[in-house]
């Protein structure tokens, strides 16, 4: 299981973001599941969906370690 960051636009032209994070084997299942979380208020007004793997904060790194 990976972790997936979902973001979506939607607003027209005051552009807005919602941002969430679904678990998934694959991008498929992520898309689907993404679709299944999506709030129905917004739905209709998303015109870009962006899909990516979740960044895991304790193993991000900030500094390179070889420089310290």
């Amino acid at each position: 299981m990976m972790n997936f960051q979902v973001t979506v636009r939607y607003g027209g032209r005051q552009q807005r973001y919602h941002t969430f994070t679904v678990q998934a084997d694959n991008a498929k299942t992520a898309l689907e599941s993404a679709a299944t979380q999506l709030p129905l208020d917004i739905a209709a007004d998303v015109d870009l969906v962006e899909l990516r793997i979740a960044v895991d904060p304790d193993a991000r790194s900030y500094v390179d370690d070889k420089l310290l």
